[in-house]
């Protein structure tokens, strides 16, 4: 093994594309050594199949908690600890996730649709109707994403732009100060809106959680805050890039995009494709509890690993001609919604969102095209946790 070490991560120059410093790793091991931002060391996994075996090993840890949990930047480092959900290890990870199971099942999502449509339909008869112009990022994907999640978790509307607002300073920082009063600011909202609908229910998920959960000492007002607070941030950000930049991704591939156009029934393999090619979520990261031997290497206890999605999900002995946008290949094992016992709990959500939202914004904007040069749209940090560009101005 070479002693210079590819630095993980790094920024994007093609917002759809993985940063080239990571071709070596294409090209490399399927799993090796990377350098972090502070000069430690971790594994980082490449490889389709060895992907799929370690997010399937419990000794591999999510817990954030842990020392020796890597980390992409000294914010995310300097700010450990919250473990809601996705930072935490079962048997807690699988209790918390049984309880939100039925509100994300495909039957609730499908009930979902029609509300999702006429939201869409209402976004861009408010996008178009005093100009030709549009900011795609604010004017429609942000705002679908959260007024979903606000839909499905029963959070009032009116309230986005705090917990919009909460949510980038949690992702983005800039400081772990940032962070912490960010965290601090959810917590005392949720707090006073869980108080809220104990006096006066309402039908969203929190609603559910409070009467069947919480009033029945399962868990805590704090457990429920942070529950929440989970589901919110990831909620509307990870559906929210993957629509602004499925959306740039196919107005700068025209004739995959005209394809989709002439058969529309194309859309649900396209967003399979889509989550394949553009692997906003790179970067997974875990701890080794005990030694695993995997790839030809030894993971030793406390190791750091990361899965480096755009690179796992351009592994060319899975797919054929991965740089290439195919609708036409299978592309249900891609690994953009994850794998093993994390993997995305609202993809069928987001499915439907992303297939909705795309598939409309196109047909009823038949000359929708980039407002500038696409070498000049703002790429989001390789260290920020989600992917994705920072606004997408359009015309039409």
């Amino acid at each position: 093994m070479s002693e210079k070490t590819v630095a993980f991560p790094q920024d994007r120059t093609c917002p759809y594309q993985p940063p080239a410093a990571y071709d070596p790793l294409r090209t490399g091991p399927p799993i090796c050594r990377v350098t972090l931002f502070d000069g430690r060391s971790a594994w980082l996994v490449s490889g389709h199949a060895e992907a799929r075996a370690l997010l399937s090993d419990d000794r591999l840890s999510a817990d954030r908690h842990n020392l020796s949990f890597p980390a992409s930047s000294r914010r995310l480092q300097d700010a450990r600890g919250y473990a809601a959900l996705f930072g935490a290890d079962d048997p807690t990870h699988n209790t918390q996730r049984r309880m939100l199971i039925p509100r994300f099942a495909l039957k609730r999502t499908q009930a979902l649709r029609p509300w999702i449509q006429e939201t869409v339909d209402g976004l861009i008869e408010s996008m178009t109707a005093t100009s030709p112009h549009a900011e795609l990022v604010g004017d429609f994907a942000l705002p679908l994403a959260s007024m979903v999640t606000c839909e499905v978790l029963g959070v009032p509307y009116a309230d986005h732009e705090f917990f919009v607002i909460q949510s980038r300073r949690l992702h983005n920082g800039p400081e772990a100060a940032d962070v912490d009063d960010a965290r601090t600011q959810l917590n005392g909202y949720l707090h006073k809106l869980i108080e809220d609908k104990r006096q006066k229910r309402g039908s969203g998920l929190l609603d559910e959680l409070i009467v069947q959960r919480l009033e029945t000492g399962e868990i805590d007002v704090q457990q429920l805050a942070d529950l929440t607070s989970a589901l919110l941030v990831a909620g509307h950000e990870t559906t929210a890039n993957m629509i602004a930049l499925g959306a740039f991704t196919l107005l700068s591939h025209p004739e995959q995009l005209a394809e989709l156009r002439d058969d529309p029934s194309l859309m649900p393999t396209a967003v399979e494709e889509l989550m394949r090619f553009l692997s906003i979520a790179d970067g997974m990261f875990r701890v080794a509890t005990q030694d695993i031997d995997i790839g030809g290497v030894t993971v030793r206890t406390g190791d750091g690993v990361i899965f480096s999605t755009s690179v796992i999900n351009r592994d060319e002995a899975v797919f054929d001609e991965p740089d290439t946008l195919n609708w036409h290949r299978p592309t249900r094992h891609h690994l953009g919604f994850g794998f093993g016992v994390h993997q995305c709990l609202g993809q069928n959500l987001a499915r439907a969102e992303m297939e909705i939202a795309l598939g409309t914004l196109f047909e009823r904007l038949p000359g929708l095209r980039l407002a500038g040069e696409p070498g000049q749209i703002p790429v989001k940090p390789g260290h920020d946790t989600i992917q994705g560009v920072v606004e997408l101005p359009v015309t039409w």
